[in-house]
């Protein structure tokens, strides 16, 4: 257990040093995530770094969805005891204000991604309701995370083009998050092998949505019947117009999914205010980046969150995304960059990270292998 400069603060919650968390089990993690946009459809980046304390692993990633490829600079190491250590390879995140400013940067490198980007929050950092999963016996998930949308600004290389990121245009939200949920090496299923049997399912909608002065934010995770294993819909306001956070109704998502596919053709969110006034956005995609090609956030048997790489490895990879069928083999976590239209006129741009596994029966996919008409 040696001392590292994080155990410094008066900040301990075990009796443990911080290289130590407080829990033994394999899947702990602590994590950042952000995305980035124009306002536009032209260009959308995502990035995050991720600390897997009992697998003795850290890594990062930044993927950049421009034309028809996605360009991923990604790179694992060991943990080492300095959990305040946030870089791995070319990536890194600086916290310069907590809960309201971070630096995220991708130094030069071989494969020509590169970036100095600083997020600012417009609002005030939202707690999501807790995530508690148990499944035959065992917590799958149990998990903390807050939500914030915000600007950007600084520069990022791609494809051999430079844009200069100003915050009147770019825009997007990040999260971070904490506790338990699979990462690693694949473990042997074990009793989980009667998810086949049992009609296993999961569909997942997380939509910060960022207008002018207030951010709506809306999340509903489901299994395959359609009960809820959580819901969320908050209005949050812009930093410094002191107006307090609002509840809002019980949301709803309606998503209409491209032919032969789970992927998104458009989608109506539905909520309403406090005073029960209704509110109705529609969203309409702009790209959709897919996490599945290269980011680490689904595990294709050589890379994965937490999957150790040995002392350092960095790699830069190149994903073709024109053909339909190659696009469908990676729609699994679908991170789809919309335009959000409110009912009463408002606009504005942002994220419906949105993914449907297994058998999904509300809306007719009735087995794993289902996609819409």
């Amino acid at each position: 257990m040696p001392l590292s400069p994080f155990d410094e603060f008066l900040a301990h919650q075990t009796s443990e040093t911080f290289d130590h968390v407080g829990t033994s089990d394999r899947n702990f993690y602590d994590r950042y995530y952000f995305n980035m946009h124009s306002s536009s459809d032209e260009i959308f980046v995502i990035t995050g770094l991720g600390q897997y304390p009992n697998l003795g692993v850290t890594d990062a990633f930044i993927t950049v969805s421009l034309g028809h490829e996605q360009f991923t600079v990604r790179s694992s190491r060991e943990l080492g005891s300095d959990r305040l250590d946030t870089s791995v390879g070319p990536l890194s995140v600086e916290v310069i204000t907590g809960l309201e400013r971070l630096r995220v940067r991708c130094a030069p490198n071989e494969w020509g991604l590169e970036a100095d980007l600083t997020f600012t929050g417009s609002v005030p950092a939202l707690e999501e309701p807790k995530t508690f999963v148990r499944q035959y016996g065992r917590i799958i998930q149990d998990v903390s995370r807050y939500a914030q949308v915000g600007v950007w600004e600084g520069r990022i290389s791609v494809a051999g083009r430079t844009f200069e990121v100003t915050p009147d245009l770019w825009k997007g939200a990040r999260d971070r998050s904490w506790g338990v949920r699979p990462v690693g090496e694949r473990e042997a299923p074990g009793i989980r092998a009667r998810q086949q049997v049992d009609g296993y399912g999961f569909r997942h909608d997380w939509i910060p949505m960022q207008f002018d002065d207030h951010m709506i934010k809306v999340q509903i995770d489901q299994d395959g019947d359609g009960h809820r294993h959580l819901e969320e819909a908050a209005r949050v306001w812009n930093l410094g117009s002191n107006r307090a956070p609002e509840h809002l109704g019980r949301p709803e998502v309606d998503v209409e999914y491209l032919s032969g596919t789970r992927e998104m053709r458009n989608a109506t969110v539905r909520t309403s205010a406090p005073d029960g006034t209704p509110i109705v956005v529609k969203n309409t995609p702009l790209r959709t980046l897919y996490l599945a090609a290269g980011s680490g956030y689904v595990n294709d048997g050589t890379w994965g969150h937490g999957v150790y790489q040995g002392a350092l490895k960095v790699e830069g990879l190149t994903h073709d995304l024109s053909d339909p069928e190659v696009r469908r083999s990676y729609a699994i976590l679908n991170e789809t960059l919309c335009r959000f239209e409110m009912a009463t006129g408002e606009v504005g741009y942002g994220m419906h990270e949105n993914m449907l596994m297994g058998v999904y029966k509300p809306t007719g996919f009735l087995t794993p292998e289902t996609v819409a008409p």
